[in-house]
């Protein structure tokens, strides 16, 4: 896996994943937002409700350890090893909005990661074992949970959206 320097250095991946990610929805009608398509796992509205979820988790799970709240991840009723029914109630949350409206939301939800990443000083940020919710067997740092919930999907999801602009032909 990637490893990151310093917080500048996760901040601009981040922002430059993410300018690369959202692009990708320019030219995709709201009329095709939920149109599935052979070999690709989500619609377009699915994509940004699936990114959508995950950095609202991200941003909760810090929240209730600041206030002093027990965070059971990845949230309450629902298992790592389970998460079919996690997806489901995210695209149910947010797949009601209109596309431009799910870009903004995530534009918003990724610059208050970003300012959550900058409040952070470097051993809470690259040391294991600093906040409650990101201890696991894998001991893996808080940057880690930020990489796998921002930076990997973008990047993954983008290579999926290309996929489906070219069976719809909107590329």
């Amino acid at each position: 896996m990637v490893q990151y320097k310093d917080k500048a250095e996760l901040i601009e991946t981040i922002k430059k994943n993410y300018l690369l990610y959202d692009r990708e929805f320019d030219g995709i009608s709201e009329e095709e937002k939920n149109l599935l398509k052979p070999g690709i796992d989500k619609s377009p509205s699915q994509n940004l409700s699936y990114q959508l979820g995950w950095t609202n988790l991200l941003l909760q799970w810090e929240t209730d350890e600041k206030k002093g709240i027990e965070v059971q991840t990845p949230a309450l009723g629902y298992k790592w090893n389970n998460l079919g029914g996690l997806y489901e109630s995210f695209y149910h949350k947010y797949g009601t909005y209109n596309l431009h409206q799910q870009r903004e939301m995530l534009k918003n939800q990724v610059n208050e990661i970003i300012e959550w990443i900058e409040s952070l000083d470097h051993e809470t940020l690259f040391i294991p074992e600093k906040r409650k919710w990101a201890t696991t067997p894998a001991k893996w740092p808080v940057w880690k949970w930020i990489h796998i919930n921002t930076v990997a999907p973008f990047k993954n999801f983008r290579a999926q959206l290309r996929k489906w602009k070219k069976q719809t032909g909107t590329e």
